[in-house]
């Protein structure tokens, strides 16, 4: 059985700017077993890099994380996204623009959805943020996994 079908693990799915960066800040949590960068939340199947940043295709680069639930929690892995990105730029992240860098959390199910629910109430009950925290919850969408060259980017290109 590959580890990441262990019958303890769970999938998180989260889309934060350029998925280079958030794929190498969760793959360094202890109880991530493994992440992988691709697209989802858009209306094409299968679709390219190319096509993606056309904004052609509503897809967000997108992370999906696997996760041992009894070492870290998924309450645990909302604030490291919280934490990795501004959720007050609707389509931007830093110098990276378009709808393809939108922030949205994709929950897998209904618990999920209100631990996503409950944690962005929080931050924006806890004023950190002067904007509106512009995060979609929505429910997960196909994910479509990202061309090779794009896995573990940072990680191949010796970047910490």
């Amino acid at each position: 059985m590959d580890k990441k079908d262990s019958p303890k693990s769970e999938t998180a799915q989260f889309a934060a700017g350029c998925f280079w960066g958030v794929e190498s800040t969760f793959a360094k949590i202890p109880g991530v077993i493994s992440t992988e960068v691709g697209y989802a939340g858009g209306q094409v199947a299968n679709p390219t890099y190319e096509q993606v940043c056309s904004h052609q295709t509503g897809h967000a680069e997108s992370i999906r994380v696997t996760f041992d639930p009894t070492a870290i929690s998924y309450t645990e892995l909302l604030n490291i996204f919280w934490a990795c990105h501004n959720p007050t730029t609707p389509n931007r992240q830093g110098m990276d623009v378009g709808s393809q860098y939108r922030s949205i959390i994709f929950v897998q199910n209904e618990k999920q959805k209100k631990a996503a629910e409950a944690s962005k109430a929080a931050l924006e009950k806890s004023g950190a943020y002067p904007d509106k925290i512009v995060t979609e919850i929505i429910p997960a969408t196909e994910f479509y996994r990202a061309e090779e060259y794009h896995q573990k980017y940072l990680q191949k290109k010796g970047e910490h």
